[in-house]
């Protein structure tokens, strides 16, 4: 019996049936089955990520890098993306490495899923939210909750109910110690009135550092300016490696911003030197010397810096200037909080990962119980690196759960 429909379970009931468990019942409390797959990736459903190598995979994920080689070893992305193929469903590597379906929509995964459950004689029951979850005394699990019409019984279980705490609750019952929940990949509200002025704006190869005590967290990749402050695929992979972290100082700190797409300090002082005697007689606004932001963007630099955009580069104030570099290359920012409540993607935290044996998935607390998914203490950075724990978590799970049957 799986408890979840969501990815983790599914694929843990799926490889079950095929290979030869004869009652599979999937069990899920909303009406809807596999929804954190419909609506991810804005609708596309970032499936996986073309990272071949599991000892480069596990990097991606701030909390359980070290014992989820073991898990990578056995089903990677490269295993996941030939399991969908053999069902059916093509996968399409964008530029960034990036996997999605070849449909490029999430509904193509929800029914390659749903027709392989279906194939496999997976039975699958939608509102029924499972309540409690206990062991007898013959080591047989009992299943009750709304939904379903008499408690039901189980040699095995697997818990695959993402971060709802329901599925924390049932774990922690059975014996298992949580790790606290908190968010994970999240927006970063700034105190940067002038950057919202820029809202919508894309730019690459953005150097974000944050400080938190006497911790520091970096990273480099694409920026995305919002009306309250920053996202993106850097900011979101910040905020996963400094998820606790940010917690802690309840999402206050200061984060220092390089917008000089690898120039530096040295490389920005040296083109803004160049354009005061190349550009000389042309304005600050209308001679952009950085092509990798648009002119918006620039011009807030220059408000920002107090230069005036209509004075010509020749007559650039050097206080001004030497604001310019600042901005450029370390721009100050102060973090107000987190983006918008519900707007975060997953969490870091849940069932501690020395409690259940990686080999397996199953509880070393409560034999005969698995899990996969959410509910551990593994979460991963934006790019489909969180389905990719599903995936391999919920085969493993489905394998040991056959050879166990």
């Amino acid at each position: 019996m799986v408890i979840g429909g969501g990815a983790a379970g599914f694929m843990a009931a799926i490889t079950a049936a095929e290979q030869g468990v004869k009652r599979v019942l999937v069990l899920e409390a909303t009406p809807e089955l596999l929804n954190k797959v419909r609506i991810s990736g804005g609708g596309r459903c970032n499936v996986t990520h073309a990272c071949w190598d599991p000892a480069e995979l596990v990097g991606h994920y701030p909390r359980g890098q070290r014992a989820l080689k073991g898990v990578f070893s056995r089903f990677a992305a490269g295993d996941a993306i030939a399991w969908f193929a053999d069902r059916g469903l093509v996968l399409i590597e964008e530029a960034d490495g990036r996997m999605f379906p070849e449909q490029n929509r999430s509904e193509a995964v929800i029914q390659c899923l749903k027709r392989a459950a279906l194939k496999a004689g997976v039975k699958v029951q939608t509102r029924a939210m499972v309540q409690r979850l206990s062991v007898q005394s013959e080591g047989v699990f009992l299943v009750d909750g709304r939904g379903l019409d008499q408690p039901l019984s189980a040699q095995k279980v697997m818990l695959a109910t993402g971060g709802h705490p329901s599925g924390r609750k049932m774990a922690e019952n059975l014996g298992h110690q949580l790790v606290p929940p908190v968010p994970s990949l999240f927006s970063l509200s700034l105190e940067a009135s002038a950057l919202a002025a820029c809202s919508g704006i894309a730019v690459d190869d953005v150097g974000l550092e944050l400080k938190l005590n006497n911790q520091r967290f970096r990273h480099v990749g694409r920026v995305l300016i919002t009306h309250r402050g920053l996202s993106g695929p850097a900011t979101l992979r910040l905020s996963a490696f400094a998820a606790r972290a940010l917690h802690g100082s309840r999402y206050r700190g200061e984060l220092r911003v390089d917008w000089s797409a690898g120039l530096g300090r040295s490389g920005v002082e040296q083109r803004l030197k160049q354009w005061r005697q190349e550009q000389a007689r042309r304005t600050l606004a209308a001679a952009k010397p950085f092509d990798h932001f648009p002119r918006r963007l620039w011009q807030a630099f220059l408000m920002l810096a107090g230069a005036d955009g209509e004075r010509r580069w020749a007559e650039l104030p050097v206080k001004s200037e030497r604001r310019l570099v600042e901005i450029l290359c370390a721009q100050p920012l102060s973090i107000q909080g987190r983006g918008p409540f519900g707007e975060e993607f997953v969490t870091a935290g849940g069932v501690d990962l020395g409690e259940v044996n990686l080999a397996t998935m199953e509880s070393r607390r409560c034999p005969g119980l698995y899990l996969a998914g959410e509910l551990l203490d593994v979460d991963g950075v934006t790019g489909g690196f969180n389905f990719q724990a599903c995936w391999s978590g919920g085969w493993l799970a489905g394998q040991s759960i056959a050879l166990a049957d």
